[in-house]
């Protein structure tokens, strides 16, 4: 069923792939951006805003009257900015559209959030309860970018409190994995300016995200399956959204006990390809499964 969906960061890494999977599927796609893109999916209405702007974005919404939203929109990489800067900026942007997605009409609304709301790589020290870690894992995030992304669950969770089980609008949050855009399987760097060929070569670049990735289709596919299913979502659910197998050459069982040897004991499962974030609650409750590994993808030899 053809839908209005306003998507907000469209623009960006993971915005481009899911912006061109709503048009793909059939949806009309408003993407929401402080810039357009350099390459713009055809049939796609692309307005420029600044979500930091409460009113403007309030406006934006109203006017385009949107049936579903999925907001993207963020600073997207720790320490890119000062830190009240980015704490500041995704917090505001979070609630602005959540606030003005209910004033609008729309019935589902998705925050984007991210694994690094757990906690891992503090300098402080970091073991959780256990690994894969799942969505009962409490996150303890460690700086500004996990905080803000942990805010914006709250918020999604804040809102479903607010209205209420009987409300006719419902909210999630989810978290994707190390986002590994298209043209990156084809040598393109990634987000931290190495390539993915460079990051499996050396386990060091990818050990700061415990192996974590996913690609960006598949998240697309899984916003798509969820706004489709989300009467089998609880309101304010929260979803890891990774890919099936590690970014690594040989199982996590061996690779984390030689660069984080107080995970040692609790990577013992991670056998095989097994990856160190459970995406079970996905597939379980929606039945979705990511269709794209490294191992199919990568056009470079490792």
């Amino acid at each position: 069923m053809s839908e209005k969906v306003i998507i907000t960061g469209g623009s960006g890494r993971l915005g481009r792939a899911v912006v061109e999977g709503f048009a793909a599927a059939g949806h009309a796609v408003v993407s929401l951006d402080r810039g357009l893109p350099e390459e713009p999916v055809a049939g796609v209405d692309y307005r420029s805003i600044d979500l930091m702007n409460a009113e403007a974005t309030h406006t934006a919404f109203k006017e385009i009257s949107p049936q579903a939203v999925v907001s993207l929109a963020a600073m997207a990489v720790p320490f890119m900015a000062p830190e009240e800067v980015l704490l500041q900026t995704n917090a505001t942007i979070a609630h602005n559209v959540t606030s003005a997605a209910v004033e609008s009409g729309a019935t589902r609304v998705v925050l984007a959030s991210s694994p690094s709301i757990m906690g891992y790589g503090s300098p402080g020290g970091w073991v959780p309860e256990k690994l894969p870690l799942d969505e009962n894992e409490t996150p303890r995030p460690w700086h500004a970018y996990g905080l803000s992304k942990y805010v914006a669950e709250q918020i999604a969770a804040m809102f479903a409190a607010k209205m209420g089980p009987q409300s006719p609008v419902k909210f999630a949050s989810f978290r994707p994995c190390f986002v590994i855009a298209e043209e990156e399987w084809d040598g393109a760097p990634t987000q931290q300016g190495h390539t993915v060929a460079e990051r499996l070569q050396d386990p060091k670049l990818s050990a700061p995200a415990l192996f974590n990735y996913v690609d960006a289709r598949d998240v697309a596919d899984f916003l798509l399956l969820l706004l489709e299913l989300f009467d089998r979502v609880d309101n304010g659910a929260v979803f890891f959204v990774g890919a099936k197998d590690a970014m690594a050459t040989r199982p996590l069982s061996e690779i984390i006990p030689e660069i984080y040897p107080e995970l040692a004991s609790l990577a013992t499962g991670l056998t095989g390809d097994s990856p160190a974030f459970s995406i079970d609650k996905a597939r379980e409750v929606i039945g979705w499964e990511p269709k794209r590994s490294w191992r199919s993808e990568l056009k470079a030899k490792v």
